[in-house]
């Protein structure tokens, strides 16, 4: 078996203070919303799990049908949230998409919750 290559990492720029430190700006306000809303969802919570523990980095989307219990269409739709949102990335092999988590906005978003 073909060890795959993991999914290209964007740059991820911290949006914001830990919001115990200052009062967030409303460019901040409105990304940390819209990725917090990404995850307020169960289906995404699991995908996303799932993408962050596969072993090779990165996860056929028809590979995480199953898991999830939705259908090919529901699951890419979360997914497309979730890429849209920064949170995960996306890479076209062949005729499948295979999907990566993006630690570093996992990471950012740990950080705006810190109180310190």
């Amino acid at each position: 078996m073909r060890e795959l290559p993991l999914l290209e990492q964007p740059d991820v720029q911290v949006c914001c203070a830990p919001l115990a430190s200052e009062v967030l700006s409303e460019p901040d306000a409105q990304t940390l919303a819209r990725q917090f809303a990404a995850l307020a969802d169960p289906v995404r919570l699991r995908l996303v799990s799932l993408l962050a523990t596969a072993e090779d980095g990165a996860v056929c989307a028809c590979d995480l049908v199953a898991p999830v219990g939705k259908s090919q269409p529901t699951v890419s739709h979360h997914l497309k949230v979730l890429v849209d949102a920064g949170l995960a990335t996306s890479e076209r092999r062949g005729r499948n998409i295979w999907y990566g988590v993006v630690p570093a906005a996992l990471e950012a978003l740990r950080g705006a919750l810190a109180t310190r």
